[in-house]
């Protein structure tokens, strides 16, 4: 019997519910068993074992499941299917009453929709979290420092390890951060690493996030979900707990008091306000920390110091945890036309009054023409090689890459190298010739403005589906907290998964949904 045999659900009743359609159809059939799936064909785990090349997280090539699913999947087996489903409606009710949001950009009705949540979790060992956790802290402290040097003393540029070129025609480089320490000495505060598997212990890094990474409310909402739903699994699982995280931010950043703070440190949330894709994220983070959630017009500089307002009058913020974009900061230092941000902030920072996390100028270090030299900045300022991998970058700046490029668009995956949200990118075996050719005109009007990928094998972790579990393609983002004090990485951080069969791309605004991340203690 396949280990993904279900035994009979033991019920007459069908539950109807609406799904999106995509990972949940609207009807789940009594007494079947889960199996499966690939298109119309469905198949039994030897088949897919034996002829997939993804690698499968939950499954080993023996028909049996991998170690860290093994009591999962026991719980799973006495689970009726339509059971199961009904769970999964419950989930969406659970977010849509939590108000677990994201608005589209770019799209004639920019409703606020729900990310899809998939009730399977994906689990990783004690053995594998702490292969990445090395490889994440070794790649966050060499971050920290290529952004201390770039902006002070440039040892990497005299050495020719990056050229100067990349970072001075660079836009995300800020000539108004040069000579300016923040405080601690701390630039990436909170970074999120996107990682991508594609074998039993190989793992690359597909981006770094160091402006203003988001999506860690959703990985607590995950896991809230989760043990509101199968409490059960949490007493049969060794999960390490992720709630913990919003008391270590606030912690993290108080620990990166300004010189100008005398007291206890005040933190603040800086939001764009309500008209933002994650401004869900922005409340439910400040009210989890027990801080203010402001806006620019809230703020004003008094004293040299920035101060908010309040019922009781102005009082002085020390730490201003930032999720607007550098441009819209302060209208007298970058765009004069932003109403997001403080007038003089900028003045009050290098004055040492606040600290802003992110530190103003993190964005050059996430720069995806800047992620192809990693590898050699990891080195550089470690003088360790790189633990966790960087996925072939060809830098369409450069004209033989642009000629690569040009030749095989059909089989790569181009990006912006300041894009994000999926947006702006070009996943070629999955075009048509039409977009093909409209995103070769792109490029030959603008080749620095892109990189180029070949399109990896993404391991992939089964969904609940109509007919049962089928496999989906992953990607898992992260979080780590930067302080003097040291580097806290979260463990598990959001799991994305591209819900529609075949696809790669997993973000949230290209269709993908979340699952929650187990890490398990030894």
């Amino acid at each position: 019997m396949s280990p993904y045999d279900l035994a009979a659900a033991n019920t007459n009743h069908v539950p109807d519910w609406v799904g999106d359609g995509k990972e949940f159809p609207c009807k789940i059939a009594p007494n079947r068993r889960p199996t499966l799936q690939r298109g119309s064909q469905t198949v039994t785990i030897k088949d897919m074992s034996e002829s997939a090349i993804h690698f499968d997280e939950m499954l080993d090539h023996e028909d049996g499941r991998r170690s860290p699913y093994q009591r999962y999947g026991a719980w799973f087996d006495e689970q009726p299917l339509n059971h199961l489903a009904k769970k999964s409606a419950d989930a969406e009710v659970f977010f849509r009453r939590t108000g677990i949001t994201f608005n589209v950009y770019g799209q004639q009705q920019a409703e606020e929709r729900l990310i899809p949540f998939d009730i399977v979790p994906r689990i990783i060992s004690a053995h594998e979290w702490s292969l990445l956790t090395n490889g994440i802290e070794q790649r966050v402290r060499a971050i920290n420092a290529f952004l201390e040097d770039i902006y002070h003393r440039r040892e990497i540029l005299k050495a020719g390890r990056v050229p100067k070129q990349l970072i001075a025609d660079n836009e995300a480089w800020l000539p108004q951060m040069v000579g300016v320490k923040p405080p601690g000495g701390v630039y990436t505060h909170i970074v999120g690493i996107d990682l991508v598997r594609t074998g039993e212990n190989e793992f690359f890094v597909l981006e770094d996030n160091a402006r203003t990474p988001s999506g860690v409310s959703y990985m607590l909402e995950n896991r809230e979900t989760m043990l509101h739903m199968f409490p059960e699994l949490f007493s049969r699982n060794r999960v390490r707990k992720v709630s913990n995280y919003p008391s270590l931010l606030r912690r993290s950043l108080q620990a990166c008091i300004p010189k100008r703070c005398d007291e206890k440190p005040v933190v603040a949330v800086l939001t764009p306000g309500i008209h933002n894709s994650a401004y869900f994220e922005h409340s439910f983070l400040a009210e989890q920390m027990g801080v203010e959630l402001v806006e620019g017009h809230d703020l004003r500089v008094t004293d040299g110091r920035i101060a908010m307002r309040t019922t009781q009058g102005y009082r002085h913020i020390d730490v201003l945890y930032r999720r607007i974009d550098d441009e819209y900061l302060d209208p007298l230092t970058f765009n004069p036309d932003s109403v997001l941000g403080v007038p003089g902030i900028m003045d009050v920072y290098r004055s040492e009054g606040i600290t802003i996390a992110n530190a103003p100028g993190t964005g050059i270090a996430d720069d995806k023409a800047i992620y192809s030299y990693m590898p050699d900045i990891v080195e550089f300022y470690t003088g360790e090689k790189a633990l966790l991998k960087n996925v072939e970058t060809w830098r369409c700046s450069e004209a033989e890459s642009l000629s690569y490029v040009m030749e095989h668009l059909d089989e790569l995956v181009v990006k912006e190298v300041h894009g994000s949200g999926g947006y702006g990118m070009l996943v070629g075996p999955a075009a048509s010739k039409k977009e093909i050719e409209a995103f070769r005109a792109k490029l030959k009007a603008k080749p620095s403005n892109y990189i180029a990928q070949p399109t990896l094998a993404l391991s992939t972790v089964p969904i609940l589906t109509e007919k049962g579990l089928a496999p989906r393609h992953v990607d898992l983002r992260p979080f780590v907290l930067v302080s003097p004090n040291g580097i806290d990485i979260t463990p598990g951080g959001l799991t994305r998964v591209a819900l529609q069969e075949g696809s790669l791309v997993v973000n949230s605004s290209q269709g993908g949904g979340t699952k929650d991340t187990w890490v398990l203690r030894e």
